[in-house]
């Protein structure tokens, strides 16, 4: 077979039908074993292929970067808190307000446990392991953007799904213009632990804050 073709199945089955296949009807250990499947085969092209190393990881990024990340923050923490006010006042920043040691324990687990092997793998492999067949940088953010936002479907709710396409967005060009997992992990937690600390959690799958 074609090493495109096969790259572009392997692509559709882990990113595309594994994800939906996880919102069917269907045994939860039929689930379990997919999941699974998927991840054991990723982390092994990612040993086989070297598509990660610890040097990557941790690199340095351009502090030109950092003012991109400084100015989107500021604008997502202004806007965000003004719609929060305005349309759900009673929720703003309740968590921190009710369960504080809550807030810090869910932001740390958060960060650590899942946005960064989400990182790992919705960006480091994916563009390592597909840029080859998404050949312009456009399709493949837009590609990445959606398989992102697929992998949130098993929580079937139109929130997660659509705040999870914008930041895969945000995450994806991120990626793409600092070649950095460092900084891409810095924003995907930043956003994530803001949303929650916002108010909006709940709509965000965060555990117990509600």
């Amino acid at each position: 077979m074609n090493k495109s073709i096969r790259l572009l199945s392997e692509c559709i089955l882990l990113f595309m039908i594994i994800p939906l296949v996880l919102i069917l009807p269907i045994s939860i250990f039929i689930k379990g074993i997919l999941v699974i499947f998927g991840l054991v085969y990723c982390i092994r092209i990612s040993m086989k292929e070297k598509l990660i190393n610890r040097n990557e990881l941790i690199a340095p990024f351009a502090s030109k970067n950092w003012k991109s990340l400084l100015i989107k923050t500021a604008v997502l923490i202004v806007i965000s808190t003004m719609l929060m006010y305005w349309y759900n006042i009673e929720k703003l920043f309740m968590v921190i307000r009710n369960k504080p040691l809550m807030w810090i324990a869910i932001c740390f687990v958060y960060s650590l446990f899942s946005v960064l092997p989400q990182e790992l793998l919705y960006r480091r492999f994916f563009f390592k392991r597909y840029a080859q067949i998404f050949k312009s940088p456009v399709v493949l953010i837009i590609v990445n953007a959606i398989a992102f936002s697929l992998a949130h479907s098993l929580f079937q709710n139109i929130y997660i799904s659509l705040l999870t396409l914008i930041g895969g967005f945000a995450f994806a060009i991120t990626y793409h213009k600092s070649k950095s997992l460092l900084l891409t992990s810095i924003e995907h937690a930043i956003y994530g632990n803001w949303l929650f600390t916002l108010g909006i959690g709940e709509y965000l799958a965060f555990p117990g804050a509600y």
